[in-house]
């Protein structure tokens, strides 16, 4: 099945690289390419494309603003272009927390492709998503989860894909500040982590921060890997701290989730919580299935509310998840006696 795809570039180089080298591949075909948000939305409409490839910074409406317009009105699969700049790292954050799929950096700070086989499979893997339920807005169940808080886990693990920052924006938004210290994998391209971390820390309660080696785990806390090709686990015995170290990658992934949920278990056993969210394949599944043998608290989100469903599908096929909740019920499960 031929892949059709528009591109919103205002830059008229930009727009012939990317129509070149995408149109090199046999299973995409670039269907429109648009120089702004107003021909954008206009080739969407009529095209109906699979995927849309869209830069954040464009005279007139900007991409963030016709992102989240794109997500109310007519969800589709975006993959964010963007140069590789600090402005742009944070922008490219700001998009993915509103539901952009993937992001894409551009070479030379923002004059061309690095390697657009890479950018033809995030556009595959993007073509497989679905919206068929979005999410409730992060600040309209964050009442609620914060208001059965009974049962406090020591440590809070949680892996996230495709549609993760977005997901981890909702599920982070409900965590009160002191929460317990929360350490995350989401699949992420290295230089945009910090921005991811800076952006979700405006949003929600707890202080979000990249993890570094030999941190401290402290509550009211919480660590993203900082996905430079190194592993995230948890060190201590009776002090905890994360850390990072170099590996081969494990169910596809450097840093990988499954890698990190095991070393939960060994760590904190019946005392951690594990959530798998949204994500494409299968990382993650059998590190919580290993934190559930151990008497953790697993958690999967569920179907209608995942952007992809690969990564929750593979832990609740193996039994792995001893709950399976919507989105936005996540941070209640998480710390309720419930189960």
């Amino acid at each position: 099945m031929t892949i059709r795809v528009v591109i919103v570039e205002d830059s008229p180089t930009m727009r012939a690289i990317l129509m070149n080298r995408l149109g090199k591949e046999p299973d995409i075909e670039v269907v429109a390419a648009a120089a702004n948000a107003s021909e954008g939305r206009q080739m969407i409409r009529e095209l109906d494309p699979d995927v849309v490839t869209l830069d954040v910074e464009m005279p007139g409406m900007n991409g963030l603003d016709f992102l989240a317009k794109i997500m109310e009105l007519r969800p589709t699969p975006v993959i964010i272009v963007s140069g590789s700049t600090q402005e742009g790292n944070e922008t490219t954050a700001r998009a993915l927390a509103l539901g952009a799929v993937d992001c894409y950096a551009k070479s030379g700070g923002g004059t061309g492709l690095d390697d657009a086989g890479r950018l033809a499979q995030m556009i595959r893997q993007a073509s497989k998503v679905t919206f068929s339920a979005r999410a409730p807005a992060a600040q309209k169940v964050a009442q609620a989860a914060r208001s059965t808080l009974i049962e406090r886990p020591a440590l809070i693990a949680i892996g996230s894909s495709t549609g993760g920052v977005e997901a981890l924006q909702t599920v982070l938004g409900s965590f009160p500040a002191d929460c317990p210290p929360t350490v995350i994998v989401q699949h992420i391209n290295a230089r945009f982590a910090p921005a991811v971390a800076r952006t979700l820390d405006q949003s929600c309660p707890p202080r979000i921060v990249v993890a570094e080696p030999d941190t401290p785990l402290r509550d009211g806390h919480v660590y993203l890997a900082p996905g430079d090709e190194r592993h995230l686990t948890i060190g201590g015995s009776s002090t905890y701290h994360c850390k990072l170290r170099p590996g081969d990658p494990v169910s596809g992934h450097l840093p990988s989730v499954d890698v990190l949920f095991r070393s939960v278990a060994e760590t904190f056993g019946p005392r951690a919580v594990g959530i798998l969210l949204t994500g494409m394949g299968s990382d993650g599944a059998q590190g919580l299935l290993a934190m559930a043998r151990k008497g953790a608290r697993t958690i999967a989100q569920d179907e209608a509310t995942c952007t992809v469903f690969g990564m929750p599908r593979a832990a609740i096929s193996l039994g792995a998840a001893n709950i399976v909740a919507p989105l936005g019920a996540i941070a209640r499960h998480a710390f309720s006696k419930a189960a």
